[in-house]
């Protein structure tokens, strides 16, 4: 009888969209030992939730009791909100991510839990968690630093890499080893970007560039080049402000409202806008953020501590009547990213109606968003917001020249980067995203397999790469 003399891991991914970010890795090694783990646990949210469906964030694929350890890419919630259900399932290992992720991730817990506890009051249902399962969660959490590469078991070793995603985001590359074989190596890109304003990107080190790696790649923007982006931020902005508007700018509560108070910040030394024009941050999250910015400095480059405007003012619920309602021109971010929570919820039903008003995007809004529906009505439609119907009567826009997220030429050099890749599983990106992006790995970079994550089938590795794929109907 052939007796197996390699470990093998087998990949699945239970995020067919773009949120829900869940990938469950089985590793089984030739002694009948197994392993299993999970890279990131986040919810499902906008279109990916069907509300006349069963809610998909209530079920996890799989046994929390027998998951060994648990791996964070990032501090977004579509990546780490239903770590507290993990734990409610009966996960007690250890979670590991950054250090500035740990500092970050408990103000996103908290707050997802209120929004969760809010929302199942409304639907007269029992909340996904609750604060306990939050406080459970936290002792597990294990900060781990950049570039050094960690023993976590017996089996598998783990170095996080820095990011550009977001402040504390790492790509995560796992080793699994085993006495008389190759490891097997694995690299998993969680949100990917080459580049950030409030930190240095460094280089992949040599070592890694060499390795025979399988690489789990990102695909969001996997349709788009760096060179199809066209900024018109700062410009809107000037010209609104110029003509005595006002605009309102939902802005994402971590990373993009902390940018965009830079950008302002240099429009307002460019002589774009006046230091007179009030600049508004609502957001009680946001808040929370900016102030870990300046008073933690997180990883930030010292020349980038500074970053706030002038005539800046956080604004909290008891202050927001006065600005809703007032008529002098002014810049307001306000949370959520695409409209349809938050504070953006009292700001946007006001000024949608204003002709003097910019409401100005600055990031992806899904098409079931309020900011999705806002981007296809026409001036003087009847739209329906927050529950209320009103003509269109300020001017949307929308930019990504703000994207977090690399584009598909930024990824694919990316790729090219690694001298010896034997296959390359995309994730995390709308089905046809991930179709054209595969294909164009195929065509620009030398790797044999390029498969695609949540869609039929899991992958089984090895340390020479590809085993086989399985249906996941048999699983």
């Amino acid at each position: 009888m052939k007796i197996r003399r390699y470990p093998y891991a087998d990949i699945m991914s239970v995020h067919p969209g773009v949120t829900g970010s869940l990938n469950l890795i089985v590793v089984k090694f030739p002694d009948d030992k197994s392993l299993k783990f999970v890279v990131d646990c986040g919810m499902f949210q906008g279109r990916d939730v069907d509300e006349d469906a069963e809610d998909p964030n209530k079920k996890l694929p799989f046994n929390s009791e027998t998951v060994d350890f648990a791996l964070v890419t990032h501090n977004h919630i579509d990546h780490t909100g239903r770590l507290p259900l993990l734990v409610k399932k009966g996960f007690r290992n250890k979670i590991y991510l950054t250090e500035s992720t740990r500092k970050l991730i408990r103000f996103a817990l908290d707050d997802s839990c209120r929004v969760i506890r809010d929302t199942s009051k409304r639907r007269h249902c029992k909340p996904l968690y609750n604060e306990t399962d939050v406080e459970m969660t936290e002792p597990l959490l294990q900060p781990l630093p950049y570039n050094e590469t960690i023993k976590i078991t017996e089996n598998v070793s783990v170095t996080f890499l820095k990011n550009g995603h977001l402040m504390g985001a790492a790509m995560i590359l796992v080793q699994i080893s085993y006495p008389g074989s190759e490891d097997i190596n694995l690299l998993f890109t969680g949100d990917y970007n080459n580049k950030n304003m409030f930190f240095d990107v460094p280089d992949i080190p040599e070592w890694i560039l060499d390795l025979p790696l399988i690489v789990i790649q990102e695909s969001t923007y996997g349709d788009m080049d760096s060179t199809d982006i066209k900024p018109c931020f700062a410009s809107n902005v000037a010209e609104c402000i110029r003509k005595n508007g006002t605009v309102i700018a939902p802005v994402f509560s971590l990373g993009r409202a902390q940018e965009i108070l830079y950008v302002l910040k240099n429009m307002q030394k460019d002589r774009l806008i006046s230091t007179d024009i009030p600049i508004y941050l609502d957001g009680k999250l946001a808040i929370k953020y900016t102030g870990l910015y300046i008073n933690d400095g997180l990883d930030i480059r010292e020349d980038m501590r500074d970053f706030l405007p002038e005539n800046y003012k956080p604004i909290f619920k008891t202050e927001r009547g006065s600005i809703v309602n007032s008529f002098y021109p002014k810049v307001v971010l306000t949370t959520s990213g695409m409209g349809s929570y938050g504070p953006a919820q009292i700001y946007i039903p006001e000024y949608i109606t204003r002709k003097n008003a910019l409401i100005h995007f600055t990031g992806y809004a899904s098409p079931d968003s309020l900011g999705g529906r806002l981007k296809a009505a026409k001036i003087g439609d009847d739209v329906e917001v927050a529950g209320l119907y009103a003509k269109k009567g300020a001017t949307v826009e929308f930019t990504n020249e703000f994207s977090a997220h690399a584009k598909a030429d930024e990824m694919i050099a990316f790729l090219k980067k690694f001298n010896n890749l034997k296959l390359v599983l995309v994730n995390h990106g709308e089905p046809e995203k991930k179709d054209i992006f595969s294909r164009r790995i195929l065509d620009e970079v030398e790797t044999k397999y390029v498969g695609i994550l949540g869609k039929d089938y899991f992958f089984r590795v090895n340390p020479y790469g590809l085993e086989k794929t399985l249906s996941l109907k048999f699983r």
